[in-house]
């Protein structure tokens, strides 16, 4: 249950929240975590001073609840987006109008919310209004129109998001030249098809001037790695990237004071490039590869370690347009559009890859995955793919993605985190887009996730 207290021009005063989550039978690792650490968030992007929640948690006859790509946030944000969205309805705001009132502003960066999280940057109506004005809000009502002379009903919906990451403790890179003059790096994370090889080379390599294929990642070998967090949260890049940034850095300088013994001139004349030391302006260098022929091996390589207590606040804005079909209760996303804030992009594909996966989650959970139980003896009745709906690449949309970054302040890199953003900002997004239509047609305020057929 969320209650708002607003002003009679639509400012916001306070915010209440009583939250009640079902554990199930038994506490998982990140189960309790995720009411209590989402509950932190549930400001969202709003200067709300007052604010008050209740958290609690039960045991039920069902499965234990573990973390899922968003822990907590994806709620967190669904509870103010959707609150937010009714507010506007009861004071015959626009969706965008009662957030441009009560966004906080860029100026007040860096701004400690009433949960005690500090927002380090962020421009909120930048980016909403840049999804606003690609997903041409301003012609829905024409396209609304067309649709219902077809007997279909269109909805328009939005959410602005803003999660923590990178919070979950510090992560350690060793950067070390090979008898080949390759690179290779060893470090805590585990890649399951996030990129981290291709980020991680891509950082070493625009360091040294190198080819990406010279950059060799071991990751997760407790053989050869001694500390590590792994992958989560996510963390890689905010934490593990900038340890290996560091380590890069600093494995740069050990080469440099070998490189200036062996060319026999100062440590400032140097530059890196190509897998080569070279005196700035002539040609005289020596490679990687010769260094490491004769060199103290504590020099070949370098171990950073890095983490943030205030992590990072990756932000944005979904903007959804549906089509309901009235006759048979089924919905189609006819437009999406993502407008993120993620500090510094270090790899375009890679980010967009992530932002297309996690909103297809978010699509999956808005619209039809369900876990339901038999009311009369408890027995999950979709423990199988036969019973239990995922959404299928005809489920999603063409998304349109781009960013609207503002460098983040506590990192060196600049960059926030993107694992689980498409997975916070789709399911508010997708909900309110579908409550706009069958309100205006309907006069129907809320329906509950997920909202099937």
């Amino acid at each position: 249950h969320a209650r708002m207290a607003l002003s009679e021009d639509g400012k916001f005063l306070a915010m209440d929240v009583d939250l009640m989550a079902d554990m199930g039978a038994y506490l998982s690792t990140f189960g309790p975590y995720i009411p209590h650490g989402g509950a932190g968030m549930l400001p969202g992007l709003y200067d709300i001073q007052a604010f008050h929640c209740r958290v609690r948690t039960v045991f039920t006859n069902s499965v234990p609840v573990d973390a899922y790509r968003g822990a907590g946030r994806p709620e967190a944000a669904y509870v103010v987006e959707r609150l937010v969205d009714q507010c506007a309805r009861k004071l015959g705001l626009s969706p965008d109008a009662i957030r441009r009132k009560n966004f906080i502003s860029p100026k007040a960066m860096p701004y400690k919310t009433a949960t005690g999280k500090v927002y380090d940057s962020g421009d909120f109506t930048a980016h909403m209004k840049r999804a606003m004005d690609v997903a041409n809000w301003k012609d829905f009502p024409k396209r609304a129109k067309a649709a219902k002379k077809d007997g279909l009903v269109r909805g328009i919906g939005m959410a602005t998001y803003v999660e923590v990451c990178g919070t979950m403790g510090d992560e350690t890179a060793n950067v070390a030249v090979d008898a080949s003059g390759d690179i290779t790096i060893l470090i805590g994370t585990q890649s399951t098809g996030q990129g981290h090889h291709t980020a991680y080379a891509q950082i070493v390599a625009e360091q040294f001037g190198v080819a990406p294929e010279r950059v060799h990642i071991i990751q997760g070998d407790t053989a050869k790695v001694a500390t590590g967090l792994g992958t989560g949260g996510s963390a890689s890049i905010p934490t593990g990237g900038v340890s290996v940034q560091r380590a890069t850095k600093q494995l740069g300088i050990n080469l440099k004071e070998l490189a200036a013994d062996a060319l026999e001139t100062s440590v400032a004349d140097l530059e890196i490039d190509g897998g080569v030391v070279r005196i700035a302006g002539t040609d005289r260098s020596v490679s990687f590869a010769d260094l490491a022929k004769n060199a103290d091996p504590s020099k070949l390589n370098a171990s950073e370690t890095f983490s943030s207590a205030d992590g990072t606040f990756p932000n944005g804005t979904h903007s959804v347009e549906v089509e309901i079909d009235p006759s048979t209760g089924k919905i189609r996303i006819v437009n999406y559009v993502i407008v993120d804030d993620f500090g510094v992009t270090l790899n375009p594909l890679l980010l967009a890859g992530q932002v297309h996966g996690g909103t297809m989650q978010g699509i999956g959970q808005a619209l039809m995955e369900q876990a339901v139980y038999d009311a009369t003896d408890g027995q999950l009745v979709t423990a199988t793919f036969m019973d239990y709906a995922l959404p299928r690449a005809e489920d999603g949309a063409v998304f349109s993605f781009e960013t609207h970054n503002i460098p983040c302040t506590t990192n060196p890199m600049g960059v926030k985190g993107a694992g689980e953003a498409g997975a916070i900002g789709s399911c508010p997004a997708i909900m309110n887009a579908i409550v706009e239509g069958l309100h205006r047609e309907y006069g129907i305020e809320h329906i509950d996730m997920p909202a099937t057929p």
